[in-house]
């Protein structure tokens, strides 16, 4: 026989065995005992929380020849085929393939044939909100109207997607995330069922990953289990399987970040990538153990929420009192920009490091929050006795020799013009990261009508110079949105004065030019 999955051996056959969802199964219950059964349900909620495990034990329930308290009884032949799936009187549709209007007519042609055995005829549509429009409203009318013995449930992860006109017409019910302690007390009933050993650790890091959806844990579960057949499964092989971090890395990763100790902060992450850890997986993880540290700050009374081990909760409120909040949150900004940028990225080693390196060196950045960190980074020098020299020299300097500033010039090419006119919509065409460097570049022109970009950002120009593939990328990319070869140059800022001072300012001379010419 067959391995049969975890989800599916242990999923749920009555109403007693589901778990997190009380506030559901008491109405549904409640209303089967009475007899005021509705013709249109809505279940919403994310993937994993039991939405079609209920859908079908409610079909049972309503077809069952013995319920008992509004559960189904499991035994009778109405309730063992709808188990098995072979009942006629419950039609599952997977509204992902079956999303025309094709699809819902020949359900309409169906509802007006009664059942042959049993009460009730179920129609269970998942994933509602990829049916078409037209679908949408082909089903209206049979939603509003069904036949006595017809009941529709509709089961979807994106309530906001479905019209209000079908809205209307359901009862709806929203499945709420399932807590950890909940799925961690199911996965250690399902331990025992399968006689497997696991530690208590190991067993709630594979609930709180699932975020809330027992599938997901129960899916966790199998996969760790196959890799270690047999063997007791512990918290140290569980991050190994899923490819996850211990809580003592973010601990020393934060303290470094702390301490802006950039070459410790790098080579903790040159770790994880020789480990061959989820780099996404990770981010998410560090968001989360700042936001604990976070809480901590705002309320010592946060050991429920939090829910960790009080070993750690001893370490977190330690560390908590190492940071501000506003740097805190800085982090967790940072962050999270980070985890968006992430998901798509085939670059994501380096896009952590300048998001560590951004944390380490708030001068980095002008913005609000930087500037907060860097002025906290000061006092912090100063409380701590560390003297900041005035950089006032001690004799008056020789008179340096101010370069004079390039001649504007008289007739600009009208590539280089289209080049400057459309240069946000250029930076925005580059990959994420390169977009990043150069998003604040200036544009001037060089002998020979050459194209320069010149970058203030020290840190942005001297990763592009070390990568001759960047500069390429650029060229490329311009040479793509215009459709003729230019002669590009990328430089940095490096006269000690500023670009308006150094360069000519292409920008502002075209942009004269037309005011001049209106």
């Amino acid at each position: 026989m067959s391995y049969t999955a975890l989800y599916r051996k242990y999923r749920p056959q009555n109403f007693e065995d589901v778990k997190g969802q009380e506030h559901v199964v008491t109405t549904i219950k409640n209303q089967i005992k009475t007899g005021r059964i509705g013709h249109a349900y809505l279940f919403c909620g994310t993937r994993g929380t039991g939405k079609t495990t209920i859908a079908k034990i409610f079909a049972k329930a309503v077809n069952c020849e013995h319920p008992m308290e509004g559960s189904p009884c499991g035994k009778c032949p109405a309730c063992l085929a709808i188990a098995s799936g072979s009942s006629l009187n419950v039609i599952e549709i997977d509204a992902a393939s079956n999303n025309g209007v094709d699809n819902i007519r020949e359900i309409r042609e169906e509802v007006a044939y009664a059942p042959t055995e049993g009460k009730y005829k179920v129609y269970i549509i998942d994933e509602v909100h990829m049916l078409s429009i037209g679908a949408f409203n082909a089903l209206l009318k049979t939603l509003e109207e069904p036949p006595s013995y017809v009941i529709f449930i509709l089961a979807t992860t994106e309530a906001h997607k479905i019209p209000v006109t079908i809205l209307s017409r359901c009862q709806r019910y929203d499945f709420h995330r399932i807590s950890t302690a909940v799925i961690s007390e199911r996965l250690n009933e399902l331990l025992c069922q399968e006689q497997a050993e696991a530690d208590e650790k190991a067993v709630y890091y594979i609930a709180k990953t699932a975020d809330g959806a027992m599938r997901d844990a129960l899916s966790l579960l199998d996969q760790c289990m196959a890799f270690y057949m047999g063997q007791k499964l512990t918290y140290d092989k569980v991050l190994e399987v899923l490819g996850a971090v211990d809580t003592e890395r973010f601990s020393s990763l934060f303290r470094a970040i702390v301490q802006n100790d950039i070459v410790s902060a790098m080579k903790q992450l040159e770790n994880l990538v020789t480990q061959g850890r989820d780099l996404g997986q990770f981010v998410n993880d560090f968001i989360w153990y700042l936001r604990n540290l976070l809480l901590l700050q705002s309320s010592d009374d946060m050991a429920d929420v939090l829910e960790v081990s009080s070993e750690n909760l001893v370490v977190l409120k330690e560390e908590s009192g190492l940071i501000d909040s506003g740097q805190l949150m800085r982090d967790i900004r940072v962050f999270s920009e980070l985890s968006g940028q992430i998901r798509f990225s085939s670059q994501k080693r380096i896009l952590i490091e300048i998001a560590v390196i951004k944390l380490c060196r708030p001068q980095m950045e002008e913005n609000y929050d930087s500037i907060l960190a860097r002025l906290s980074q000061l006092e912090k020098k100063v409380q701590d006795g560390i003297l900041i020299q005035s950089s006032a020299p001690a004799a008056a300097p020789k008179a340096e020799r101010v370069e004079p500033k390039p001649p504007v010039p008289k007739a600009i090419p009208d590539d280089i013009r289209n080049i400057v006119k459309n240069w946000r919509g250029i930076v925005s065409g580059l990959s994420p990261m390169i977009g990043k460097m150069v998003q604040n570049a200036h544009l001037s022109l060089g002998g020979d009508n050459i194209l320069l970009i010149v970058l203030d950002d020290s840190f942005g120009s001297e990763v592009i110079a070390e990568k001759e593939d960047y500069q390429q990328q650029i060229t490329d990319h311009i040479v793509r949105s215009i459709g003729k070869d230019v002669q590009v140059q990328i430089r940095k800022n490096d006269t000690g004065r500023s670009f308006q001072d150094a360069f000519v300012d292409l920008e502002q001379v075209i942009h004269t030019q037309i005011e001049y010419e209106e």
